[in-house]
């Protein structure tokens, strides 16, 4: 079970003097972009961007949104991490710094799954939760068994997804390299050579076919017609036209501009 939230607030104060009886949940909030403070248990909480906090849903609180920003709620059960995290109660109202590569990972992670709509899929959806349930109890610190079983699995998944799309989002850029990406994610470049060739893929093969597919959808696109096919290549990444046109035949079996008049038949 997790509720996963993005908002988007201006400044303000949001003050729970109820306590929800019977809850055992915990969220964790990121703070996306902006300043906020979180007050609880009778301690304040001061968030910088990328700072993220865990709170109690039975406890008081006061969220003072200090400037315009975004907010990442995270809520899970606290019987989910109360096996996996060493004393959760004392992380509770403890101050992660956005230094920490764990919740940048998490933060990252999350967003992703928000804004592709991953979580459409009953079967992805389960996949992801159990990923995010793992990158929590490392955020938070697991115990050093449970820490072995969710970074073989959770650790790896999320940073794939993390690789692929931070690679989908920059593959228009004649820049991008492998060591680009590990250095955003915050890996070496051979750690993420071998999460995209454990996934069958390489990092080259795998930004070439992002390109082709942007590049498809441009041709197929009416208002791009009048643009050069030249043109629609370097957009999408291309520095080479022959090299695009050679790339383009041998994946789709038809010239760019074979694609353009059909599509515009």
């Amino acid at each position: 079970m997790l509720h996963l939230m993005s908002l988007t607030l201006s400044a303000s104060r949001i003050v729970r003097t109820r306590v929800v009886e019977g809850s055992d949940e915990v969220a964790l909030f990121v703070n996306r972009s902006g300043r906020a403070a979180i007050s609880a248990r009778g301690r304040e909480a001061l968030l910088a961007p990328g700072d993220g906090v865990l709170i109690s849903c039975t406890d008081a609180m006061v969220y003072d949104r200090l400037s315009h920003g975004e907010l990442l709620s995270i809520r899970v059960p606290r019987s989910v991490l109360s096996p996996v995290v060493v004393g959760i109660d004392d992380a509770i109202m403890r101050p992660i710094p956005r230094h920490s590569e764990t919740l940048k990972l998490l933060t990252y992670y999350a967003g992703t799954l928000i804004d592709g709509n991953a979580l459409a899929a009953s079967f992805l959806r389960n996949l992801a939760v159990n990923h995010l349930h793992d990158l929590i109890a490392l955020t938070l610190g697991a115990t050093r068994n449970a820490t072995g079983a969710t970074s073989a699995e959770g650790l790896r998944a999320s940073r794939l997804r993390a690789a692929k799309a931070y690679i989908v989002e920059n593959s228009s850029r004649h820049d991008l390299s492998v060591g680009a990406v590990a250095d955003h994610l915050g890996v070496t470049p051979r750690y993420l050579q071998r999460l995209l060739e454990a996934d069958r893929t390489t990092f080259s093969a795998f930004l070439l076919g992002q390109r082709l597919t942007r590049a498809y959808r441009m041709l197929c696109d009416l208002q791009f017609y009048s643009r050069p096919i030249g043109i629609i290549a370097y957009d999408v990444g291309f520095g080479d036209l022959s090299y695009f046109n050679r790339c383009f035949r041998r994946r789709y079996g038809v010239t760019p501009t074979d694609i353009r008049e059909a599509c515009a038949k």
